[in-house]
């Protein structure tokens, strides 16, 4: 099944663990059942986001967007980032308004609806986890490491409600509700923000977290005939597409030779960094002027 397939499937689970959970939330007067509710619908609003991202991230190359629109898929990370934030916010302000008014919930309807929406969201997360359905690829699409979290943390949710919905089962202390719901909100920020984090480094083209590119340059300095190399650059295009591009200074060789080194160069950041997009000058700082040579060097006046 194709990822976006999974997402579609993702979505129409999540939306329905949203109306029992609303409903049950109702019906046994639990915030943190609500509070859940209300977050798995903005949940299944970030999952129709990575879906919308992921159809317009396959769109092909055109004459003003040359690489495609691979970054379509960081938009929609950010953006379920900062929906599910927008979440989190709600469920602190209505815990710390049932810290001060307590309402007494039914405990043995929490257990039977979130162990539902358990059931439910562990099947969702298992179909996006699963070869071909999160991942592609060296690295995990963001959108969809955006939408495990979301996933993930309906799950904590539901796994809050049901150990609060046994505590207060057995203890009728009404503040486990809420306390649980801030433990909930406190893990969904800590993933929210590796995502935003990632998607911010590729906005801003910084090198992609498992490309060293110390050891990437020293893998091309030691390829025969370079002398040196500058002005050395890795970005990611998408969380799945990497590009380079770099001034390399070889020796005195001629055009076939130094072929012979852009090709070496190629499968280095192909085979051993996943970089598919390279661009490299090459450059001479002392050539031989009566050859056939690479040499970008400029001559004396």
């Amino acid at each position: 099944m194709s990822t976006r397939n999974r997402l579609l499937v993702a979505i129409v689970l999540s939306a329905f663990v949203a109306a029992l959970e609303l409903w049950g939330g109702i019906r046994a007067n639990s915030l943190a059942l609500v509070s859940d509710a209300a977050h798995v619908c903005m949940d299944v609003i970030a999952l129709v986001l990575a879906l919308a991202a992921v159809i317009g991230s396959q769109r092909p190359a055109d004459r003003r967007r040359t690489f495609g629109y691979g970054r379509i898929e960081v938009l929609g990370a950010l953006a379920n980032g900062t929906l599910l934030l927008g979440a989190t916010i709600v469920i602190v302000v209505e815990a710390l308004r049932r810290f001060g008014a307590p309402v007494e919930s039914n405990g043995h309807t929490m257990i039977a609806i979130a162990s539902i929406g358990l059931a439910v969201n562990a099947a969702a997360g298992f179909l996006l986890a699963m070869p071909g359905g999160a991942g592609h690829g060296h690295s995990h699409d963001l959108n969809v490491r955006a939408a495990l979290f979301h996933i993930f943390g309906d799950a904590l949710g539901a796994v809050a409600v049901i150990v609060g919905g046994i505590a207060i089962a057995l203890t009728h202390l009404q503040w486990i509700d809420p306390l649980l719901s801030l433990f909930v909100a406190a893990v969904i920020v800590v993933g929210v923000l590796r995502v935003l984090r990632d998607a911010s480094d590729v906005l801003l083209e910084g090198a992609p977290r498992d490309v060293d590119t110390a050891k990437l340059e020293s893998d091309i300095g030691k390829i025969g005939g370079v002398a040196a190399l500058h002005d050395l650059h890795v970005w990611a295009i998408g969380s799945d597409s990497y590009a380079l591009s770099a001034h390399v200074i070889l020796d005195d060789l001629r055009i076939s030779e130094a072929a012979s080194i852009l090709t070496s160069l190629q499968t280095i950041a192909r085979d051993r960094y996943h970089i598919a997009h390279v661009t490299v000058q090459l450059e001479c700082e002392h050539c031989d002027p009566e050859g056939v040579f690479v040499c970008a060097a400029v001559p004396n006046p």
